[in-house]
């Protein structure tokens, strides 16, 4: 039996154009972020997801509200979901950061993750938990998920066994609204995309 778990990173947001911080600051989605929703919502229109699932942030769910509306379904929201609190990197970009805190992170973002911040770590349990209870609630369905960029990045590494301490090397960039699809079928767990536009997921069913 195949489940499918598609997650998208929610629409861009004011500090995200300006590539700030934005961990638990509960920021709209700005007007980009509004289309790349619309693109949500189409894929989401031609690839029938049987159920939906969001973080409770605000950014997530005004991206997954056209696709809900199209699809007729209402999202589960779980607190889960929610992005990494980023502490005092909050709002700033790496570049305003003090030099010695900006350094200690960029050689190791979970050893040193930012002062006052959740620890990835414990961000990686948590979403890894509520992945696996998708999996075993939506079995053989496919599934799109609403989140955030670190959180999904961090996920990415623990299903596929990476070390965490790597995800920003290992994995450095996933766009506004892209897509990640795993396949879980027979007890394991499979990549088949990363990093794509949900206009350009259906080739690669």
């Amino acid at each position: 039996m195949r489940t499918t778990i598609v997650l998208a990173r929610h629409g861009r947001t004011e500090w995200h154009h300006g590539n700030r911080y934005t961990g638990s600051t509960d920021l709209p989605i700005d007007e980009v972020g509004v289309q790349q929703a619309q693109q949500l919502e189409q894929w989401a229109a031609g690839d029938a997801p049987d159920a939906l699932w969001c973080s409770p942030m605000l950014r997530a769910r005004q991206t997954i509200a056209p696709a809900a509306a199209a699809v007729g379904l209402e999202p589960t929201l779980d607190a889960r979901l929610r992005e990494v609190d980023f502490g005092s990197a909050e709002g700033k970009m790496l570049s305003e950061l003090p030099p010695a805190v900006a350094k200690a992170f960029q050689v190791d973002p979970v050893r040193d993750h930012f002062p006052g911040g959740e620890n990835p770590a414990e961000a990686a349990d948590r979403v890894h938990e509520v992945f696996t209870e998708i999996g075993r609630s939506h079995q053989g369905q496919k599934v799109l998920v609403v989140a955030h960029n670190t959180l999904i990045r961090l996920l990415t590494c623990r299903v596929l066994g990476l070390r965490l301490n790597d995800y920003r090397r290992l994995l450095p960039a996933l766009g506004p609204a892209a897509l990640v699809r795993f396949r879980l079928q027979d007890g394991t767990v499979g990549l088949e995309a990363y990093n794509v536009p949900a206009v350009r997921m259906e080739t690669l069913a």
